[in-house]
Order: structure tokens, then sequence, then C-alpha cells
């Protein structure tokens, strides 16, 4: 066994790998952007080594520089995780050539593996079923279009190298055919640098199967069983489990079978999945790819199973056998898991930026969690969204669904919108007891998910806090220590404080304070709220009617965009941007400048890359005012109106969210512009 391990990822795999590896007696060495500098996996190991600047390809992607790393820090061997250089056989070359251990696979699995096209081809020639359609080299339009017209309509066009849900396109007829394979191309050459496609007859109601393989480099080689993957958005996983519920015994044999002699075909010899769509109609099942490395659900089948992946991908790599066969393994229980991201699902799943303020991991009899952040993570636009995972096992599937949903309520995760609400919220609908398909969201909400959530009681939670916060800051009553706050007034009440918050839509929300009795009445619009209130440390306890509900409140404070207040409790997560003066909100509420369209505002998170205005400058509309960097993409963002700026909210560097303020101009009269 090698004793220096060094890390090539980052975030929760990482994490999870260097845990498995110090627990073996593994020196760790993690590998760090600029942008990752301060990260969990930097941490976590032993030590650290910079790879280069934020941008993957520079960094994370960069195979002589994660080589040179390794060598630098002493290490014998590289872990690649997913993603990124997982399965790159330049990082496989460049370790051989420096005498390092790559761990995983050969450098022949992945390359058979890596080609869809060639797959299919190993598939069908080991008796392996596979989707109907064509996976030929020939790649002229005329040809795929004709081969198209036999498979039959719809059909799926996939990027022959593709993954993670990049390069797909349905087509549902001829007319529609040459338009969706040029984008499937330009994506395909654009994420993979290869623009091969192959075609599939599309299914309407599949399901997702797979099957964990471990292989070592004596001959042996298993199953682990299967994992259900079906709950998918834009063909990316959102939930996966194990086993697969409500699977006939004779498929999940079938797939047993069908795996072990892709994995044979091969001769392969670490952790690998088979992957497989499943006809929920005729029945029928088909192999659709092979994942030569770890897969980010492994969990699911470490909880079922008892086994720990990492662990044994090291073991196989240190060229150690097997220490089991298969009539050893069995599976026990359930287990499921969910992808946490730094998304919004209410605004479209729009991908959030910023530095976590709030985070507490929940707890639970047979919940695990799989992270890479903590207080203080910065979330940037160079990676994925993903920053954890939680995982809930049980002696049955409805317990360890239960044990998932109550998890993601427990967990505070602020700084970053995310998607804790809808996952709770896809475990606990009728559907989820059914038979699942890749269609499960659109069906369990067709008009889209919207949080459920007391937005009343949680804009009062806020404000109430903002009162005693003041008042625990001062050391006084609140009444003395409210200075811009406090508004004595006709509709408000001899001693309430105002309290106004915007939120992401810009709307600004009024709130009243007052003390009543031991107490405090909060008026919210037209809801009157009379409520106990105690604060300790960030948890906000309110007393209504009897009931206690807890939320928990951090504050951020911005140089451009001024304090966000966020707030987790029952049901979501809430930020506001508070507005401490009343003249301001008045300001706000007759002006162009801070609701209409007086403002240029970011159309989604990115780097601010170049600010072209100053505060007084005179422009006319379309004139280019700042750039920023966003999803691989530079975006020119010109003035709305004439003016003159009269405030800028942004500097170069920033990270900004969607929908930030970045300039503010106000109107000019006539003779001025002039």
């Amino acid at each position: 066994m090698f004793d220096t391990l060094l890390i090539a990822n980052r975030g929760e795999i990482a994490c999870r790998i260097a845990r498995t590896a110090r627990r073996m007696g593994l020196r760790t060495v993690a590998a760090y952007s600029d942008a990752d500098r301060d990260a969990l996996h930097v941490a976590l190991c032993d030590t650290a080594v910079r790879i280069g600047p934020p941008e993957a390809a520079r960094s994370y992607l960069d195979a002589a520089v994660i080589v040179a790393a390794a060598r630098a820090a002493g290490a014998q061997a590289i872990h690649p995780g997913y993603g990124f250089l997982s399965e790159s056989l330049a990082l496989i070359d460049a370790c051989e050539a420096a005498g390092l251990i790559f761990v995983g696979p050969s450098r022949e699995a992945i390359r058979r593996m890596g080609s869809k096209i060639e797959s299919k081809r190993i598939a069908l020639e080991a008796g392996v079923p596979v989707v109907p359609g064509y996976h030929a080299d020939d790649q002229d339009p005329g040809v795929l279009q004709a081969a198209a017209s036999d498979i039959g309509y719809p059909v799926l066009i996939k990027a022959s190298a593709g993954g993670g849900g990049k390069g797909m396109r349905v087509v549902r007829s001829a007319a529609e055919f040459v338009a969706a394979l040029d984008t499937v191309r330009r994506e395909a050459q654009a994420s993979f640098g290869d623009d091969r496609v192959l075609l599939e007859r599309y299914l309407d109601e599949p399901r997702h199967l797979e099957v964990q393989l471990l292989g070592d480099r004596h001959g042996h080689l298993v199953h682990l069983f299967e994992r259900e993957c079906s709950i998918q958005r834009n063909h990316q996983k959102v939930i996966e489990e194990a086993p697969a519920p409500h699977l006939p015994p004779a498929v999940r044999e079938a797939v047993f079978a069908h795996a072990l002699t892709m994995g044979r075909a091969i001769g392969y010899d670490s952790t690998g999945t088979i992957e497989f769509i499943h006809d929920s109609r005729s029945g029928d099942t088909f192999f659709l790819e092979m994942n030569t490395r770890l897969q980010v659900e492994h969990p699911v089948t470490e909880l079922t199973v008892g086994i720990d992946l990492v662990e044994w991908q090291l073991r196989v790599a240190a060229g150690e056998p097997l220490g089991f066969g298969q009539p050893e393994l069995s599976q026990r229980g359930c287990a499921i898991e969910v992808r946490v991201c730094a998304e919004n699902p209410a605004a479209g799943f729009a991908p959030e930026i910023g530095t976590l303020i709030g985070y507490r991991e929940p707890r639970g009899e047979g919940v695990r969690v799989d992270s890479g952040v903590r207080i203080g993570s910065r979330v940037t636009p160079y990676y994925d969204s993903m920053l954890a995972k939680v995982i809930a096992h049980a002696n049955d599937r409805p317990t360890a669904a239960r044990r998932l949903a109550t998890a993601l309520d427990d967990t505070v995760l602020l700084g970053v919108h995310s998607n804790l609400g809808f996952l709770a919220d896809l475990l606990r609908h009728d559907h989820f007891a059914q038979v699942l398909t890749t269609h499960y969201i659109e069906r369990a909400f067709p008009t889209g998910w919207q949080p459920r959530a007391d937005d009343g009681l949680a804009i009062a939670a806020a404000a109430l806090h903002g009162v005693l916060a003041k008042q625990a800051a001062a050391g006084r009553s609140a009444w003395q220590s409210l200075g811009a706050w406090r508004v004595v007034g006709a509709g408000s009440g001899a001693g309430s404080t105002q309290v106004l918050l915007e939120d992401v839509h810009r709307r600004v929300h009024e709130a009243s304070v007052s003390p009543l009795g031991e107490g405090w009445r909060v008026r919210v619009g037209d809801l009157e709220l009379n409520l106990g209130a105690t604060q300790v440390g960030d948890t906000l306890e309110l007393q209504r009617d009897g009931l206690t509900v807890r939320f928990t409140v951090a504050v951020e404070q911005h140089a451009t965009q001024g304090e966000r207040v966020w707030l987790a409790g029952p049901g979501g997560t809430w930020a506001w941007r508070r507005l401490d003066r009343w003249q301001r909100a008045l300001k706000g509420a007759a002006g162009a400048d801070e609701r209409g369209g007086n403002r240029l505002l970011a159309p989604m998170p990115g780097l601010v890359t170049q600010v072209q205005a100053s505060v007084g400058m005179t422009v006319n509309a379309g004139d280019t005012l700042v750039q920023m960097e966003a999803m691989k993409m530079v975006h020119t963002l010109s003035a709305p109106t004439p003016g003159r700026v009269s405030e800028l909210r942004c500097r170069v560097g920033d990270a900004v969210r969607g929908g930030d303020v970045l300039v503010i101009m106000e109107a000019m009269e006539s003779e001025e512009k002039q």
C-alpha cells in the first residue's frame, strides 16, 4: 500500500475520499485552485498544493499540473474522484510516465467505455441488449437522418462522449431533426471536444437503473446490487436510492447478469457502474452506458451493502485482491440520497453564488451527510453547484424517505438559496410511493414547484430579529437603541418600529413591531401576530398560540448591496435586503431608480470583469456600463435608458447574484441631456 495520496478533486467528494484515506492511515494531499484556497477539503488533508487559477481548465482539468503537484508533495498515488479528470486518458498516461498510481480502472477499460458508440458495440457482441438505434461511425447528416427514420420517432440524439445530461435532445419529428443535430454537435464539441453522436429510440416511460461493479487486478469481479436513479431534471440525477423499488425480480437478476457480462468483457478492475434504461411499458431493459469511476450516488450502495467503496478503490489500486466473493454480499434495508445544490428552484433553478453565513448539518439515526462546505465557504461560478449530499438509511423505504425529508428540514444553509425544500417535497409527494420514471418531477409538479412556506410569519420573524438584535447590541431596551428604525406616527401605533425588507423580486415588505406586555405585536400587511420571542445565538424562537416555531437567522454585510437578512425555518429559506430608513423606502417606492427601469441588474450569478461607468457619468441608452462572466460566457450590460450614473454597487472581481443591482441611474432634465 502506498502511504501518500493526492486527491485531484474538490468539494464533497474530495472530503469524502480524504476521510477514508486518513482512516486507513494514509497521508493526504489536497489539490486546490485559487478559488478553493480556504475550502474544506484543503483543511481536512494533511497538506495542500496550489494547482492554478480558479478556471477548471487551468487547474483541476490540467493533467500535467496535477501530476506535478503529486510529485512535489511526495504522493505515490492520485485519486481523481468523479468528474474533472476521473475518466481522462491524459491523466492516466501522465501518471504512468511519472511512475504514479492512478486510482481507477485500466486505461483500456476507460478508453473502450469512454465512447458510447464503442461501448454499445461491445454490449451487442457480448449479447447484452441495447436501445434500438444507430451507433455507427458514419456521421454524415443524411445518413443520420435516414437512420432516425428507420428507428422511428421520437428519437434521442446523444453525444457519443457525453455525460451528465449534456449533449442530448429528444426529436419528435423529421422536421426537427437537422436543427437538433446541429445543436447537439455544437454542445458536444464545446463540452467534450468530440462532436460524434449516436441515435436511440426514445422511451416514453423510462426508468434509470444502474448496477455497481467492483473488480480487482487478480480477475475477481462482483456486483454490489442495483440503484434507482429515475428522479432527474434535465437528464441530471436528483434523487438516487438502493434497492430499486417495485422492480420485478426477473429484471433485477437480468441487470446483474448483464452488468457482470459487460465488466468481464473488458476485464474490469476497479469500481464502476453499468447503467440501464428500463421501459416500464414493454418491460424491456437495455444497456445505456458505463461510468468507469466512482459515482456521486455511491453512498446508497455503501449503506445497504456495508462496504466502503473508496477503501476498496484504494486497496485494489495498491494491488490487493478483493476480500470477499459474490455469495458473501447482500443488501440490508433501503438508502436514499439527495443532492443539495446552490440553486433557486422557485426561480427556474437559477444557480446561486455567495458565501455561506449559516450552515448546520442534520443529525439523527440513519442519516449521513457528505459535505464539502462549512460556514465561510464560498460558492463561486467556476464549479458545479452541488454542495453536499444527504443520505438516509432505514429498514424500509417509507422510513428512509421520512428520515431524509426530516433531515432536509433540519439542514440550515444560509447565504445562498438551495433546493432543500424542493427535495423534501419530492420525497413527501404521493407519487414517491409509486413506480418511478424519469418524468417524476414534471408529473409531481406540473405547473412548477413553489415553496410551501408561511411568508408572513417569516417576514415577522425577520423584522422582530432586527429589533432584538439592536436591543442586544446596545445592552439597553429596544426603544432606546433603535435609532433610525424608530418611527412614531399615525397608523403605526405609538412606540412601534417600521421595518422594511426587500425580497429577491425587489418587492418591499413593511412590518410594524410594537411591544405588547411581555411579548410583541407584529403587523405584516393585513396579518397581525401576537408573539413571544427568544433570541439565543443564531436561533430565534417564536411563541404563537401556544406553539413554538424556531428560525435560524444570519445577517451578511455587502459592500455594495447593503445588509441582507437570511432566515431558515419551517418550510423554507428566505433572504431580504434590509432597508433601515423609512425615507429610503419612500424614495424607492417613488423613484424608478429603485423600482423601475433605471437600474442595471445582474441577469444571473457571475463575476464582474469590467466596470466602464463612474458616478456622475452621463450615458445614453445602450452604452456599455458593466461586463460580467456568467455560465462560461461574457455578458455586456448596457444602460437601459439615458441618464446620469448616481450610484455604483459593484466593483471588478465582485461575485454577484442574479438580480443584484449593479448600477443606479437618475433621469436628467431635458436641457441637461442636450
